[in-house]
């Protein structure tokens, strides 16, 4: 196993005797699964076509809308890759004014690399075309934290990767100059899928305060998102669970120092030491209880109709008890959750004995739930994100997260959230959508959606009207 040293040693990587419990023996490492966005070639005539993408896990994918622009492929081959910074003096510029696409080449660099050159030198979009054919895969994060990776959390173009073939047509088409421009349709509408009215969605966050950049996106994250979900939950409009990743010690290991400073119930349950050091600070198995105590909050809560307060928790949690500040201790962290009015003998119940031979049964269940399901991959890293069953894509910001869940409702059942000027257009307003209305009674068949206008029959003080709604509608005799 790289990187492990011998029980003798004072420090340690924390995380290499702390497996994921899916990454076993017989079960591979989880790649992203793939999410995907469609693209619709709307010129030159003769490349009229739909074609899919994957959507990229950085940038801000527009969940529920679309885009249109001109695709337009670097003209200098040295800077194909996109690779190397453009020349931000002279954006790049559509012959129409539509917004420009970026084509670029895949290799050389990171994916996030090739976007944030592009998005400085005015693009609104980029594609990366692969290099060779396979099935489209995941554009990821770098790896790893420092200076030279800041640009990602000012990412906000989105992003996707294309197939080589598709990729090659584009760049010929987009080539020929004084040519047709190729006017691409990038949309999202149905990236997310939106069975119903009620939005269910899942945030697996750690309460370890120490990993750097990563932590700090997570806690703005929370504390920006916070009214939004209780707002949300408190509705009935969606459902919100949290979940902390779960890792255990192999039974090889068990007796060692590092499983009885990171582990809980004799090995069973496990998180990687804060500091990444065995001698000093915190341990990882102060994690663990702390997650665990999270999570019986959420339950406690949730049994007593006040599940949302669990935002509060991690909030407050934060600010009083942070690991990082040196602020931590089981003192705290009770008192945090003494705030909330929860009662300690429910709580107690909900957490058992950390010191016992013996199955947690809420933690039993987040090893279990963090193994793949459907569209959703296994959950292996911390923030993730999933709604409607997908993980999302892109940056973990407060409004770029509202328009993924707001992208999940059926359509005409979003609530008034999604529903502002900041959130959508309501197509309603320009000339009633297409759609009829009587200007006598101003009523009309235009409903705004989150993803544009239907065209439907109202009704009205019990009255259904019915008929075409782009044309007609009439209230029915019944």
């Amino acid at each position: 196993m790289p990187g492990l040293t011998m029980e003798g040693d004072g420090r340690r990587l924390a995380a290499a005797l702390c497996l994921v419990i899916v990454a076993t023996a017989s079960v591979a490492p989880a790649q992203l699964v793939v999410v995907k966005n469609s693209i619709w070639v709307m010129s030159p005539l003769s490349m009229r076509a739909h074609h899919e993408a994957a959507i990229a896990n950085y940038g801000v994918p527009n969940y529920g809308g679309t885009l249109t622009g001109v695709v337009l492929y670097p003209a200098d081959a040295k800077l194909a890759t996109g690779c190397r910074p453009f020349d931000t003096t002279a954006p790049f510029k559509s012959r129409s004014g539509r917004p420009v696409v970026l084509l670029v080449d895949r290799g050389e660099c990171y994916f996030a690399v090739k976007t944030w050159n592009a998005q400085q030198a005015g693009a609104a979009a980029v594609l990366v075309a692969d290099n060779f054919e396979e099935p489209l895969l995941t554009m990821d994060n770098p790896e790893g934290e420092g200076e030279t990776l800041t640009f990602l959390a000012n990412i906000t173009a989105p992003s996707a990767l294309v197939t080589k073939s598709f990729g090659d047509a584009l760049r010929i088409a987009a080539s020929k100059s004084g040519e047709e421009e190729v006017v691409v349709q990038l949309d999202w509408r149905e990236s997310m899928p939106h069975p119903d009215a009620r939005v269910e969605y899942e945030f697996w966050s750690n309460i370890n305060d120490e990993c750097g950049p990563r932590c700090d996106e997570q806690a703005a994250f929370v504390s920006a998102f916070r009214g939004h979900a209780q707002l949300l939950e408190k509705a009935g409009d969606a459902l919100f669970t949290p979940h902390y990743i779960i890792r255990f010690c192999p039974a090889r290991f068990a007796g060692t120092r590092q499983c009885a400073s990171e582990c809980i119930n004799h090995g069973r349950y496990c998180a990687p030491d804060p500091e990444g050091d065995l001698g000093r600070g915190y341990e990882g198995k102060d994690v663990v209880v702390e997650n665990l105590r999270q999570l019986c909050v959420h339950r406690v809560a949730n049994a007593r109709n006040a599940s949302s307060v669990w935002w509060d928790l991690v909030t407050d949690y934060r600010v009083r008890c942070s690991m990082r500040e040196k602020k931590y201790s089981r003192g705290c962290a009770e008192e945090v959750v003494a705030s909330l009015g929860l009662p300690a003998e429910m709580m107690a119940e909900c957490m058992g004995d950390p010191e016992a031979d013996a199955d947690n049964e809420v933690l039993e269940t987040e090893q279990m739930v963090q193994v793949g399901q459907g569209n959703r991959g296994n959950v292996t890293v911390s923030p993730t994100l999933v709604i409607n069953n997908v993980q999302y894509r892109g940056k973990l910001e407060s409004t770029a997260v509202l328009k993924a869940i707001c992208a999940g409702f059926k359509e005409t059942t979003e609530p008034r959230v999604c529903l502002t000027q900041d959130m959508e257009t309501d197509e309603c307003l320009d000339n009633n959508g297409g759609c009829w209305r009587d200007d006598k009674t101003n009523i009309t068949a235009c409903k705004d959606t989150y993803r544009g206008r239907v065209c439907e029959c109202p009704m009205v003080e019990g009255v259904k009207y019915e008929g075409y709604g782009y044309k007609d509608c009439k209230a029915s005799a019944r």
